[in-house]
């Protein structure tokens, strides 16, 4: 009969098995071998290319940036200074928000408006030699809103703002930031539209960081949201960094981008999102 497993001829001995294997491996047809690993399909690198994406050594824009409303800042011929405020009678969540959002950005004070328009603000902080305006807005107590406003002459962003997070709810949380000037991380900011965006928050941080502080605050751009964190980096040895997030930490979605100073009935409209014309492709980003 047949020869049974392991005797006479039939049978190969043990040792010679896995060579054999991988000579049949080498010998395979093309054809037959398993294809390379594809790269996983993902929404960010099927984007659908955006012509307005900024190549950094485009003449024309490297021209509009160093005459736009932020080239003062970025010739450093202005010091940032910041005005927080809130929408009228804000509550205890938007007002604690507020307050930390102050330890995050040097020079900002902040001020709860009593009653007073936006419209009757912005001249005051203009004679108080202030550089920006940030408005926080709130629905049913939660802060859900954020107007960022470039002074004197603009632009405005209005954006929607959730999943925020303060503080003491933030698990393993560094200790209190300290006042030193944090690092200022912009990812991912790859349009016209998105360097906008991206020049309005560096605009809000002086210029020099100060490194021993090891802060570093982190506007991290992806299909359109804008995540912050703000983190501490802790040195544990001369090759190892760990961080530790400080909080808070925010998301926040661009709804308009203003020519001007904040105006909301006859302000010019630089890019304001549609959803049903914009929103046409899941893989078309605007930032």
């Amino acid at each position: 009969g047949t020869a049974g497993r392991g005797e006479g001829p039939a049978a190969l001995p043990r040792a010679g098995a896995p060579q054999l294997r991988c000579l049949d491996r080498w010998w395979m047809p093309h054809h037959l071998k398993a294809p390379p690993k594809a790269v996983p399909k993902t929404i960010e690198n099927q984007r659908v290319y955006d012509e307005t994406t900024v190549d950094p050594n485009d003449e024309e824009v490297a021209f509009d940036e160093a005459t736009d409303e932020f080239a003062p800042y970025f010739n450093r011929q202005t010091v940032p200074k910041i005005l927080i405020t809130t929408s009228d009678r804000p509550r205890g969540r938007t007002v604690r928000f507020c307050e930390q959002l102050a330890t995050v950005i040097p020079n900002s004070h902040v001020y709860y408006r009593r009653g007073l328009a936006l419209k009757r603000i912005i001249p005051q902080c203009i004679a108080r030699d202030f550089t920006d305006l940030i408005v926080i807005n709130e629905d049913r107590k939660i802060p859900n809103g954020l107007v960022l406003s470039h002074l004197p002459d603009g632009p405005t962003a209005h954006f929607r703002m959730s999943s925020v997070r303060l503080r003491k709810e933030i698990k393993r949380k560094g200790k209190e930031p300290t006042e030193h000037v944090p690092e200022v991380i912009l990812n991912n900011f790859t349009t016209r539209l998105g360097h906008s965006i991206g020049r309005m928050f560096a605009a809000l941080f002086p210029h020099d960081p100060q490194f021993i502080g090891r802060q570093v605050a982190t506007f991290h751009n992806q299909r359109d949201y804008i995540f912050f964190r703000f983190h501490r980096y802790i040195f544990k040895s001369e090759k190892k960094v760990g961080i530790q997030e400080l909080g808070p930490r925010f998301t926040l979605k661009l709804r308009s981008l203003q020519k001007g100073t904040f105006d909301s009935k006859f302000g010019e409209y630089e890019w304001i999102h549609k959803r049903r014309e914009m929103d046409t492709s899941r893989r078309k980003f605007h930032l």
